[in-house]
């Protein structure tokens, strides 16, 4: 097992300061960070269910608050904040130049997994970092949201659709369309928008572990747990 502890980070991102966690297994063979749906955070339990396979598979992983604390609780009287994909895409930039900058991740190839509105800030962040974001990975992903920018995407990008989440498999469908970098629909029978059926959240898990195992490419790193 490559579990290995996270660690509390702090990312700056503008004028703002940004929590975080990071975790990096023994010999990280990539790092992967989290963009978190609407109204969630980095506690979200899904995500770190999926943050804790890609740490069994040998990928470090960053789990951040998209929001500082003052704008969470605004946005949850608003619930714009959520929405504001430019926003949100500019703290996963700011989030990737820190991982460039931090000794135990700068020489790890870097990925994305989104959930739900955090997919579009994937997919736009890949575009902005064309040459550093190795692979994208969206989870119930909403990239209609991410403009005009899906024929820019360079970063192997794989969508994950609920069987049961029609709108959302037509939105990816459209989507997919428009990507011209290597690129993949997977449908997991049977799951709804958040993959709480039995087993759906492991298939989700697999996938993405095998994704980005298969396209991060960069130094192992032998430190363990540094931030």
């Amino acid at each position: 097992m490559n579990e290995e502890k996270e660690s509390p980070v702090q990312v700056a991102a503008g004028e703002v300061i940004l929590e975080g966690n990071l975790g990096i297994p023994e010999e990280a063979r990539g790092v992967v960070a989290f963009a978190h749906g609407s109204g969630s955070s980095r506690h979200s339990p899904r995500n770190r269910y999926v943050a804790r396979i890609l740490r069994n598979a040998g990928l470090a992983t960053l789990l951040f608050d998209l929001l500082t604390t003052d704008e969470e609780a605004e946005d949850m009287e608003t619930a714009k904040l959520r929405f504001d994909i430019g926003l949100l895409a500019r703290r996963l930039v700011a989030a990737t130049d820190w991982l460039k900058e931090n000794a135990g991740t700068r020489k790890l190839g870097i990925g994305y997994f989104g959930a739900s509105t955090g997919a579009a800030a994937a997919l736009i962040a890949a575009a902005e970092r064309p040459d550093i974001i190795a692979a994208v990975v969206s989870r119930g992903g909403r990239p209609d949201l991410a403009g005009k920018v899906l024929p820019r995407i360079k970063a192997p990008t794989l969508l994950i659709v609920g069987g049961r989440d029609f709108l959302v498999i037509d939105i990816n469908q459209e989507a997919l369309a428009k990507i011209s970098a290597e690129k993949k629909l997977v449908v997991v029978p049977g799951a709804t928008h958040l993959f709480e059926e039995p087993g759906a959240l492991e298939e989700v898990a697999r996938l993405a572990a095998d994704w980005f195992t298969s396209h991060l490419k960069g130094e192992t790193s032998a430190i363990k747990g540094k931030t």
